[in-house]
């Protein structure tokens, strides 16, 4: 889905964190995570699985969410990355690199809520409103910020062949 442009504040958001308040409303979530932001020209997928059949470990979960974005993005040629020291992923742009996609998620008795956000064609300037996913070393991208066009229809075409390709057929 694509939201409207709002903030979101995960279990361990920082008050310090959300710079602009009365930017955009701001909701509490479940999930885990710091303050993001959504909003038009953001892919949201929220993914619930259960967890205990496949496997019960969250670690795998997180890096096969992470993969999975890493592939829907090589669908358009782009180089997504995981970091070991913090969540999401990140395309190098020369000397920096920049987040383009976040993960936030709640499992509750061993099924998976919440999930990814990927920055398609946001306005990038509604990040600065806070710290996104509280990192301040690093920037925050899209696919059109890196000269893509791409169509939401055409993510979501990607998305799905990525997630059947990492978690099984859907319905």
């Amino acid at each position: 889905l694509e939201h409207p442009p709002l903030y979101t504040a995960g279990t361990s958001a920082n008050p310090a964190a959300l710079v602009s308040p009365e930017r955009f409303p701001v909701f509490a979530t479940g999930r885990g995570g710091q303050y993001t932001y959504h909003g038009p020209g953001q892919r949201v997928a929220y993914v619930m699985l259960d967890l205990k059949r496949r496997g019960g470990d969250l670690r795998a979960y997180v890096a096969g969410l992470e993969q999975w974005i890493i592939e829907t993005l090589a669908a358009f040629g782009v180089a997504g990355e995981r970091r070991e020291d913090r969540v999401g992923v990140w395309v190098r742009r020369g000397d920096r690199e920049d987040k383009i996609a976040a993960i936030g998620i709640r499992v509750r008795h061993w099924v998976s809520f919440h999930g990814i956000s990927i920055n398609l064609a946001p306005d990038l300037s509604h990040f600065d409103g806070i710290v996104p996913c509280g990192v301040r070393e690093h920037g925050v991208n899209s696919l059109r910020d890196l000269g893509l066009n791409v169509s939401m229809a055409e993510l979501d075409a990607a998305l799905r062949r990525g997630f059947e390709a990492g978690f099984g057929p859907t319905v």
